[in-house]
């Protein structure tokens, strides 16, 4: 029987174990034009020793864990020396680079050599406009506070019913503030009232303003020495606040406004029609002169306010003609003595005229008689004979109501004069006074005015 052989599973003791690492004393050296080998001169006794790093260069951590991870069949494939080459490598990569701790200040840097690369003078001009920019925006936002606080002095100390535009000119601000002086101050008041109407809008600008103030934060008052301005009475206005005759106001010419439309009377629509003349009236104020007053009950008889002989209530052309057709008005007419009497008709013709029809048309049909009818004021025939209104077709609650409407209880309705408040101290005039397709536009000038303390 053969003895088994049994084999050593540690051929070599401990302390002679070969190092997988240590070159071969029987390979070739690398070829001319190879790079270095990389298992010359580097016995490691351990294969996750690693070479000290070389002076003045940090010890790349990722190194020492591939080292422990141990090197394969395959990684001692990949970097194995063949035997006409260097080390295998991947195509296109590039050799590692020495390793280095990342930098995170690495943009902060460069933004500091981009910076300090910038001449002088680009950088004193950076700082020139930024600091300008914030002068700016500070001048800017004090000159809307000083504006705010001033629309509210200008609405209590005036009592307007909305606050005043302020809008001062002049850059900067903050040096004419801290001079106590404003180059120019504009301000916009809308919807100021004024006697029976309300200004659409009063503008002014003053110039050369002097403040009364006890530094930049406190102003008291303000001293205007000149302002000129404009005052607009807008036609919009007039129609809506004088709305409930149902008026419209249009211009008709530089100095003349012409009104239509239609007023109630006792319950009637009558139309109405007048012309008004604008003027100024003193230094503050302006007047209205109304004229071609007329009220026109359908087309039946006009009514004119007044006391003349061409004033009061008269029938129209058309209805006078009309007499001649209308048997019973005109009996009703020629039955009343002092109607006669006025319209000059002879006794013998009216008699005739009442015993016979066509006696009658023919008497009321002529023109003579036409021109006498329109004469008549029906207002004193309504005083004696009432009846006889009725007949022509007139109410007599009419009647009573136009005997009340007389010239100025009219006037006073059409309206359109106003006067300015008269300031504290200063003075306030109105010169030109001109009318306009929107309206009444009226200049203004004042001197030596203040507001405030």
């Amino acid at each position: 029987m053969r003895t088994p052989h049994r084999m050593t599973a540690h051929p070599f003791p401990d302390d002679h174990r070969p190092n997988p690492y240590d070159r071969p004393h029987d390979l070739p050296d690398a070829p001319s034009g190879h790079g270095p080998n990389p298992y010359d001169d580097r016995p490691y006794d351990r294969p996750y020793d690693l070479p000290d790093a070389p002076p003045g260069r940090v010890p790349n951590p990722y190194d020492e864990l591939g080292a422990l991870a141990g090197a394969g069949p395959l990684e001692d494939f990949l970097h194995e020396d063949g035997p006409d080459g260097p080390p295998y490598e991947e195509p296109g990569e590039e050799p590692d680079e020495a390793w280095a701790p990342p930098d995170h200040r690495r943009g902060s840097r460069r933004r500091r050599r981009r910076l300090a690369g910038l001449p002088f003078a680009m950088k004193a001009a950076v700082l020139v406009v930024t600091l300008a920019a914030f002068l700016t925006l500070a001048d800017r936002w004090a000159l809307l506070y000083a504006e705010h606080k001033a629309s509210q002095t200008l609405e209590d100390q005036l009592h307007l019913t909305a606050a005043p535009e302020v809008e001062i000119g002049g850059f900067p601000f903050l040096t004419q503030l801290a001079d106590d002086r404003l180059d120019s101050v504009r301000v916009t008041v809308p919807d100021v009232a004024a006697d029976r109407v309300s200004l659409a809008k009063v503008s002014a600008t003053a110039t050369r303003v002097r403040l009364d103030s006890d530094g930049p934060t406190a102003v008291h008052g303000a001293r205007i020495p000149e302002l000129r301005g404009e005052v607009l009475l807008s036609f919009d206005d007039l129609n809506r606040e004088l709305g409930s005759s149902q008026v419209t106001f249009t211009g008709d010419g530089r100095d003349r406004v012409r009104a239509r439309g239609t007023l109630p009377v006792a319950g009637h629509d009558l139309r109405l029609r007048a012309d008004a003349r604008i003027q100024r009236d003193g230094t503050r104020g302006i007047s209205t002169h109304i004229g071609g007053m007329r009220l026109d009950i359908g087309d039946l008889a006009t009514y004119r306010p007044g006391a003349r002989a061409s004033e009061g209530l008269h029938l129209t052309p058309r209805s006078a003609a009309r007499l001649g057709g209308q048997a019973a008005r005109a009996r009703a007419l020629l039955s009343v003595p002092s109607v006669v009497r006025r319209l000059g008709v002879p006794d013998t013709a009216v008699r005739e005229a009442l015993r016979d029809d066509t006696e009658l048309a023919s008497l009321t049909g002529s023109r003579t008689f036409v021109r006498r009818a329109m004469r008549l004021n029906l207002l004193d025939l309504a005083a004696a004979h009432p009846e006889l209104l009725e007949r022509l077709g007139l109410d007599p609650a009419l009647l009573d109501g136009l005997a009340r409407l007389t010239r100025p209880v009219l006037v006073d309705r059409l309206s359109l004069g106003f006067r300015l408040p008269r300031p504290a101290d200063g003075q306030i005039r109105l010169r030109d006074v001109r009318v306009e397709r929107d309206g009444i536009r009226v200049d203004v000038t004042g001197t030596g005015l203040s507001v405030g303390r």
